[in-house]
């Protein structure tokens, strides 16, 4: 698979969500250009959400 010049490039970032806390990290990370893509139940418990922005 090759890629054409006009591809977005992505990079991904996955961080932990505290329960009580949620809106102000997801915030957070939006005002710093992160989009979230999912949010999931994380190995140890607890949710984790993944995030990515244009590269």
């Amino acid at each position: 698979m090759s890629e054409t010049p006009d591809a977005p490039r992505w990079e991904y970032f996955v961080t932990p969500l505290l329960l009580h806390n949620e809106a102000q990290i997801l915030n957070n990370w939006g005002q710093q250009g992160w989009e979230l893509v999912q949010i999931i139940e994380g190995p140890a418990g607890g949710n984790v959400a993944y995030l990515k922005r244009k590269a």
